[in-house]
């Protein structure tokens, strides 16, 4: 038989169990609440002593001692902030660019620090000025300012930065705006220069073109010549040929086979007989001619 529970029982029950969950929860966060950093943990005294020395030599101009003793610090503590960002300073004052840079970016990621990562921003933004990156350093300087609004050197450097990035816009439009003027000129002489070619080209060949019918018109004019030669050759050599036929067809002439006194005699006769003929015609025209008649109106 199953043994029944009371309500009684049933609370002490669920209690336990409400108080086990929260001491169970308070060990978990407690476990997982922010306890002294590692990077806290490594800062030693010697560290902290190593620190106070590079600033010291910094202060005094001693940039190459300082960098040393900065380096003993981060070899203790390489995770200390306040060390690799005063490292980074003596890189960019020994003109180290690059390695500031790493410097700077790598404080601008691992700090919690706000003030420390400003300047690191700005930092940034004055090596991106001494490389005219200027848009970089735009960036850099705001940056900078979301971390503290308050510094006004940041904002002199930002409106100095925005300054010289508009001029450089400028410059490198006016010099775009150059290039497409010259490659426009340059097309524009070779467009020049391809005309000049094909109007001289044209005129070469309107020239050989004319020489040509030069030629064939002076071929023509001869030929024409020719024929006006060869026809009048050929009219002549016609007209000599119709002559001689002519001349051949007509009767020679033969000499006279009479005497003087025989040629006398028959001239007197040949006249006599034209007289009796004329008489004879006269008479035929008497006889032939009409009565003349009056006219009644």
């Amino acid at each position: 038989m199953r043994k029944r529970v009371n309500s009684q029982n049933k609370k002490e029950t669920i209690m336990k169990k409400i108080i086990y969950l929260l001491v169970l929860f308070t060990a978990i966060a407690y476990s997982q609440k922010e306890k002294p950093s590692d990077k806290n943990m490594e800062i030693t005294t010697e560290t902290k002593n190593l620190i106070r020395k590079g600033n010291k030599l910094y202060d005094q101009g001693e940039y190459v001692k300082a960098e040393n003793e900065y380096k003993k610090a981060i070899a203790i503590s390489p995770s200390y902030d306040k060390s690799n960002y005063n490292y980074g300073n003596t890189q960019f004052l020994q003109n180290k660019i690059e390695e500031a840079k790493k410097q700077y970016e790598l404080v601008s990621k691992t700090t919690s620090d706000n003030f420390i990562k400003a300047d690191s921003y700005h930092n940034l933004g004055n090596i991106a000025m001494k490389e005219k990156k200027y848009e970089q350093a735009v960036k850099a300087y705001k940056d900078a300012l979301r971390k503290n609004p308050k510094d006004d050197e940041t904002r002199y450097n930002l409106a100095l930065a925005q300054k010289m990035l508009k001029e450089q816009q400028q410059k490198d439009k006016d010099k775009k705006d150059d290039k497409k003027d010259d490659k426009k000129d340059k097309n524009k002489d070779k467009d020049k220069k391809d005309k000049d070619k094909k109007d001289k080209n044209k005129d070469k060949k309107n020239e050989k073109d004319k020489d040509k019918k030069g030629d064939k018109d002076k071929d023509k004019k001869g030929d024409d010549d020719k024929n006006k030669k060869d026809k009048k050759d050929k009219d002549d050599g016609k007209g000599k040929k119709d002559k001689d036929k002519k001349e051949q067809q007509q009767p020679k002439p033969q000499k006279s086979k009479l005497s003087p006194d025989q040629v006398k005699q028959l001239l007197e006769a040949m006249n006599n007989e034209e007289n009796k003929t004329q008489k004879k015609m006269n008479a035929k025209k008497e006889r032939g001619r009409k009565v003349k008649q009056d006219k009644d109106w």
